[in-house]
């Protein structure tokens, strides 16, 4: 691992380095049984899965620059213009500086979020009470670390641009790595950020097609973020229908509620529109009204309800927060057991296809996985 860091990452108001008190029981289980067969097969899975990030091809001439100003020349710029519906009209050079900040503000998040994962699921190693679950946990450390490192790489050599964690993203680790209870970092990393986070890399696909670097780098990642949070599903299953009194299942509901409006949050972007020099209230509220960014945020969801339903906890007062929200939609959507990769929303498709449908490039509407080409198995 040798790479020249041309853009470091910015340091967050905390500074480089932050300290968290985290009170836990550390499990030994001298019993072995290894008798889950689903943790057990998904743990030989993972195993057989293993890639180095050094691998890719990291030669690779990456200008997204390059690439937004071909997308404008084809008439990208109007057709992005009509499709968001910005609070001010932008010019194409405008628009290309918003969706560069854009994906480096999200790729900036995926990895701090990976090292939160790296984190929280060395925890599950130690506290997590049955073998199976602390041999599938080891094996996704260093999956978390192979994250780590690559989208680190790919930010500070090949990007101009990166942002540090935003509050909420870092607010909500916090509470991860800090909860006492075993099943609720699980219940946070495993099923509630990294669900959203296998929806987010999907979309990454689509904003980012004609990126080759990228585009191998995410499908690597997805296939094991779909691995992790098919663990945290099969981790919890039982354990929130026969084995909780009624206060213990309410802090579960609690702790859904949070996470999901701080994972919410930390897709308004504020940061973007700061950086930009735009009034940060006005283009936030933006954000969060204007129909495609309210679908992308809603998306993400569509692994995270589904997920939930299964574990038993769609309780009636999750289900009426959900339902205000717009994600109970989702409810119905198969489970990261059953279906480990998140295909996108069919409205969102729908409006993608024809947007790029549109595109007068000489090279027709780029390959989008998930959208007119196969997902990543």
């Amino acid at each position: 691992m040798n790479y020249t860091q041309h853009n470091p990452v910015p340091i967050p108001a905390m500074g480089e380095h932050q300290s968290i008190q985290a009170t836990i029981d550390t499990v030994f289980d001298w019993k072995y049984a290894l008798d889950r067969k689903n943790l057990n097969a998904l743990y030989e899975k993972g195993k057989a899965a293993q890639w180095n990030a050094s691998d890719l091809d990291w030669s690779t001439e990456v200008n997204v620059e390059k690439m937004m100003q071909e997308r404008a020349a084809g008439g990208m710029g109007a057709m992005m213009e009509k499709l968001l519906n910005p609070p001010k009209k932008l010019t194409d050079a405008e628009l290309m500086e918003m969706q560069l900040n854009m994906n480096a503000f999200m790729l900036s998040q995926f990895l701090h979020g990976e090292q939160g994962a790296m984190m929280a699921t060395a925890k599950i190693v130690l506290t997590a009470p049955d073998e199976d679950a602390k041999f599938y946990a080891s094996n996704q450390v260093m999956d978390e670390a192979r994250h780590v490192e690559v989208y680190h790489r790919y930010l500070t050599e090949k990007l101009a641009i990166t942002y540090e964690v935003n509050k909420p993203l870092a607010d909500l680790l916090e509470a991860i790595i800090t909860a006492p209870q075993w099943d609720l970092t699980c219940l946070g990393m495993q099923v509630m950020v990294e669900g959203v986070a296998l929806a987010a890399f999907g979309m990454m696909q689509m904003m980012m097609a004609g990126e080759p670097l990228i585009q191998s780098i995410t499908s690597n990642v997805i296939a094991d973020e779909a691995r992790h949070v098919a663990f945290g599903v099969l981790s919890l299953e039982g354990l929130y229908n026969n084995e909780m009194s009624a206060n213990e299942l309410r802090e579960r509901e609690d702790f859904v509620l949070e996470a999901t409006f701080l994972l919410r949050e930390r897709l308004l972007m504020e940061q973007v529109f700061e950086r930009m020099g735009w009034d940060g209230p006005v283009w936030v509220e933006w954000a969060k009204e204007t129909p495609f960014m309210r679908g992308f945020r809603q998306m993400t969801f569509a692994k995270v309800v589904p997920n939930l339903k299964r574990l038993g906890l769609l309780t009636p007062r999750v289900r009426d927060a959900f339902e205000k929200m717009d994600i109970l939609q989702y409810e119905n959507l198969t489970d990261s057991v059953e279906q480990p990769a998140a295909p996108p929303p069919q409205d969102l498709v729908k409006l993608l296809l024809e947007f790029l449908g549109n595109s007068t490039a000489p090279e027709g509407p780029p390959v989008i996985p998930g959208v007119n080409a196969p997902m990543a198995s």
